[in-house]
């Protein structure tokens, strides 16, 4: 089977990537990048590719949103009985994967995922939107169901159950913090001369080599 797409091509002509552009701070540095992407309209620029490797050994990536960023580490939330947190407390090595394919930029994290404190998790599910926040009881994430109809029926059971008063955050919910060990800045250059420099944790300093493309 033959496609266009063999023989889809562009030139990458957003930028050049020096190492006197980066922050010694990868943190830092990925801050400057989001906000830009943010700044440059992009849809979803906090939506990261998050990719975990079960039991099995079998590896596995679907998209998360970072709702957290400090020194500590990358954060998102989710379903605790979900297959990402099964693959997670089997193997907490993960990557996560920043696609800002407009801009021509990619940012790669490798670190260890480690559960947030209740006291961390709660603050964020309160602050979320009410529908968000029954959505979050109503699925048991990744689990098969034999209908759509079934969940929306729980949601409406749901909303009748809460309807007086606040929604309390499920004890099977909760966030995760990466804690990155790497970090890579992916810069398209022309003729595929691509800009790529990782940062590596070395202690609570860190160390920076360019790569080639």
């Amino acid at each position: 089977m033959t496609g266009s797409y063999e023989t889809h091509r562009r030139e990458y002509t957003a930028g050049g990537l020096s190492l006197g552009d980066l922050d010694t701070s990868p943190v830092r540095q990925f801050e400057r990048w989001l906000d830009q992407a943010v700044r440059a309209g992009l849809a979803d620029p906090t939506a990261m590719a998050l990719s975990t490797i079960d039991e099995q050994g079998r590896p596995w990536q679907r998209l998360v949103l970072l709702k957290g960023l400090s020194d500590t580490g990358f954060v998102f939330y989710t379903n605790f009985g979900s297959d990402k947190a099964q693959a997670m407390a089997q193997e907490p090595r993960v990557s996560l994967l920043f696609p800002w394919n407009e801009l021509d930029r990619q940012v790669i994290v490798g670190g260890v995922a480690q559960r947030m404190s209740l006291t961390e998790s709660a603050t964020y599910f309160l602050s979320r939107p009410r529908e968000s926040q029954i959505a979050a009881w109503a699925s048991k994430q990744s689990r098969p169901i034999a209908k759509r109809a079934l969940l929306e029926e729980e949601v409406r059971k749901l909303r009748k159950k809460f309807a007086d008063g606040e929604v309390p955050m499920p004890d099977f919910w909760g966030g995760y913090r990466v804690r990155p060990e790497r970090i890579e800045f992916w810069q398209g250059g022309e003729n595929r001369l691509h800009d790529r420099f990782r940062y590596h944790r070395e202690g609570e300093a860190w160390r920076i080599e360019q790569l080639q493309p």
